[in-house]
């Protein structure tokens, strides 16, 4: 007899997990992601006819393709009760089912994270001695609980209330032995203290995730809303394209090659170059003024978070491969006002005779000397998330999380040298592409970040030290 299948999709850019449910020939696809393919292609692979697409809730961090692959396979969308979806869907509530194969899901609603916050419970009627797996979205996580700051007519400490009965009363009251299988994992803005680990229990979330510890509803509220770092800006315009539903990607533009001078000419018009080459290269040399997000990690999150959704775009890449997964990866956020690329890449600009700059880069060792001899002269600045600070930080240092680092360039000396750190040194590039947009010429990245300021055993200030 068949049994239950579950595939899992992870998009480590946007720490995104999508899933798809089969069945007797059918599937089921819990909360795609916006470049379909993998689905169909997974689909075609296996013999499934994809009949449903679910969506845990409306999506605020990344662009889902539910629309586009109901266009492509007839699938019936089904989302929470009151998501305020303007495509054709079900509109589901406590207990409804969906039945094919040996597979049954049953919807529990789980407000919190948002209002039409679902999860999925499934069991598989050929095994029944399996244990029960819950799609649970947003809502829990390996780790951690769904951001209850999402809602544009309830407050955080609302949905923290709503989220923390939802827990209790639904997800907790599930046997130990039920998987849960969330839509993040570590890095995603949906949460601040994620696992990697890709799928756990309830009864070890019940055990070790931070949030379930609370003992009361008003604990869970405290634990959750005080000192919550503000949603990125973007992410109320994810929501209301994932409401709509995004148009097809087939119908992206292709890049356009961009001579130099016209490269110069649209971003004194305002546009912004965008180099998503490698650090070391980009340290080395790049076009004055651009910003600097590297390709791999965490790019169209960052790209997102920092340009917003609107600005106008030139892209800067190693090769064409690297420019069109650019353009897929942007795509994925909501990002599609590109102009172009440049033509040649910075072999074209060097042929047209334009200036290149670059960023100094410093050693751990020799940033250590500059602050023992001339300590008045250096300004060393943390761009780590204020948890990473509190963990460890080299002494005197000024933590501006990179996130809020465009607003808060004001409060940077351009009179000492800046050295700019991270952890290993990815968002520290950025940070000082940033700065050197901005004006600040006077900085320095500190190469391998606080990772290499710790293994070559340099100084630093603890927890202990902060609570002393």
């Amino acid at each position: 007899m068949e049994t239950v299948q579950i595939e899992r999709f992870y998009l480590g850019c946007l720490a995104h997990a999508s899933y798809m449910v089969a069945s007797g020939g059918v599937a089921a696809v819990i909360d795609p992601q916006r470049d379909i393919d993998i689905y169909l292609q997974a689909a075609a692979l296996n013999g499934w006819k994809i009949e449903s697409i679910i969506e845990t809730h409306v999506h605020a961090d990344f662009v889902s393709g539910h629309r586009e692959l109901a266009e492509h396979t007839g699938a019936q969308i089904y989302l929470g009760a009151g998501s305020g979806a303007e495509f054709p869907h079900v509109a589901v509530k406590d207990g409804d089912r969906l039945e094919f194969g040996q597979c049954c899901l049953q919807f529990l609603q789980t407000p919190g994270h948002t209002l039409e916050s679902i999860c999925i419970l499934m069991r598989d009627r050929s095994r029944p001695e399996r244990p029960a797996v819950v799609f649970t979205g947003d809502t829990l996580f390996v780790g951690d609980v769904g951001r209850p700051d999402l809602s544009p007519t309830h407050t955080p400490q609302q949905l923290a209330a709503a989220l923390y009965d939802s827990l209790h009363q639904k997800l907790l009251t599930l046997p130990d032995d039920t998987e849960i299988y969330p839509a993040h994992g570590a890095g995603s803005l949906c949460g601040r203290n994620m696992s990697s680990e890709s799928f756990s229990t309830i009864g070890k979330q019940r055990q070790s995730n931070y949030a379930l510890q609370a003992r009361s509803s008003e604990e869970f509220i405290h634990l959750l809303t005080d000192n919550l770092a503000a949603a990125p800006e973007y992410f109320a315009r994810e929501v209301d394209l994932n409401r709509k539903g995004a148009s097809p990607l087939s119908q992206l533009p292709s890049l356009a090659p961009l001579p130099a001078a016209e490269v110069l000419h649209l971003q004194r018009e305002g546009a912004v170059v965008l180099d998503t080459r490698p650090s070391a290269q980009f340290a080395a040399a790049h076009i004055p003024g651009s910003i600097h997000i590297a390709l791999t990690g965490q790019y169209a999150s960052w790209a997102a978070r920092i340009l917003g959704l609107d600005t106008p775009l030139i892209l800067v890449g190693e090769d064409p491969d690297s420019l069109r997964e650019s353009q897929m990866r942007l795509a994925r956020v909501g990002m599609e006002s590109i102009a172009g690329y440049l033509e040649d890449g910075l072999a074209g600009w060097a042929k047209s005779g334009f200036e290149f700059d670059s960023i100094p880069q410093i050693t751990v060792t020799d940033l250590a000397d500059l602050l023992q001899h001339e300590p008045d002269q250096i300004a060393v600045l943390d761009v780590r998330e204020i948890s990473e600070v509190e963990a460890g930080a080299i002494e005197n240092s000024l933590s501006i999380p990179l996130g809020k680092l465009k607003a808060r360039t004001a409060e940077l000396n351009p009179d000492k040298l800046i050295v700019v750190h991270c952890k290993s040194g990815y968002r520290s590039s950025i940070a000082t592409s940033i700065l050197r947009h901005a004006g600040v010429r006077n900085i320095a990245n500190l190469m391998g970040g606080f990772d290499a300021w710790k293994a070559a055993g340099l100084p630093c200030r603890t927890p202990a030290d902060v609570a002393a």
